[in-house]
């Protein structure tokens, strides 16, 4: 019974509209759900649960100050930001990882050795969704903290082939944060890839339709990845200044990603004068 209370508590968090005090008080209900997954080490819940909270956790407050650092040149605090970063998107992996071995004895082998992952990733169902994002989002952030990591960099198809596989099974789940995924993602890509701007502006119109709007955070990672890619400073400031004007209160289960977001925004406008020539 503890065990499911503090699995489900992720939802107060997310409707809180005091991203400091959330900043100081999910460490402590991480810890306890840790301590509780040595006494329940399959516990589906408390696995799902760490998956998502370390991941929410690492980009909201550690990922993010580490990007702030970054575009204000202080890169030495930027790399501590970014390695610490990484280790605790390894560590919500790892979680989602326990998580979908439970479920699917051998998963977890075959996902870490790579190769041809059709025949396990098929044997997935729409109820292993949840799972497959968190371990694939924290996976390829991780990534993205460690780029001078080739072994790691080299784990990337995984994590792209789990998110392709969740948004096959189940595309409108979390309101579109599967397509959220891929907005940020196909900014990383050439056409040739199978990414590039209009893929991404495609995966931004479903996130936006399935959230119905209420979701800032595409619009920012749009913003952020493509239109700074593009180099087109007037519709980047439109984008941002739009989510700016937009009231983050409004939607009480988005509260607190829709302030982190506007947060997010507030610090890209304020240095774009770095992101564009």
């Amino acid at each position: 019974m503890m065990s499911d209370a503090v699995a489900d508590s992720g939802a107060s968090y997310a409707k809180d509209d005091d991203p400091e005090l959330v900043r100081q008080a999910v460490p402590f209900g991480l810890k306890t759900m840790e301590g509780l997954l040595d006494e329940n080490p399959d516990d589906e819940r408390l696995l799902t649960a760490l998956a998502s909270g370390f991941t929410q956790y690492a980009y909201a407050f550690v990922q993010t100050d580490a990007d702030l650092a970054d575009l204000s040149g202080q890169l030495e605090v930027a790399r501590a930001g970014h390695e610490r970063a990484r280790k605790l998107f390894l560590r919500a992996r790892d979680y989602g990882l326990r998580g979908l071995e439970v479920r699917h004895k051998g998963l977890r082998g075959a996902l870490l050795a790579g190769g041809d992952l059709a025949k396990p990733l098929g044997a997935l169902k729409r109820e292993d969704v949840p799972l497959l994002y968190w371990t694939a989002s924290s996976w390829a952030l991780a990534i993205s903290d460690g780029k001078n990591d080739m072994s790691l960099v080299a784990e990337l198809p995984q994590a792209v082939g789990m998110m392709e596989r969740a948004l096959s099974l189940d595309e409108g789940w979390g309101e579109g944060s599967l397509h959220e995924f891929f907005v940020s993602y196909d900014a990383t890509r050439t056409e040739a890839e199978g990414g590039g701007p209009a893929r991404a502006r495609e995966h931004l119109d479903h996130a936006l339709a399935l959230s119905k709007g209420e979701k800032l955070g595409p619009r920012v990672a749009y913003a952020e990845g493509v239109l700074v890619g593009l180099q087109d400073r007037a519709e980047f400031t439109r984008t941002l200044t739009d989510v700016l004007h937009i009231d983050a209160e409004a939607v009480p289960r988005y509260r607190l990603a829709n302030i982190l977001a506007q947060r997010r925004a507030r610090a890209l406008l304020a240095h774009a004068d770095d992101l564009f020539l």
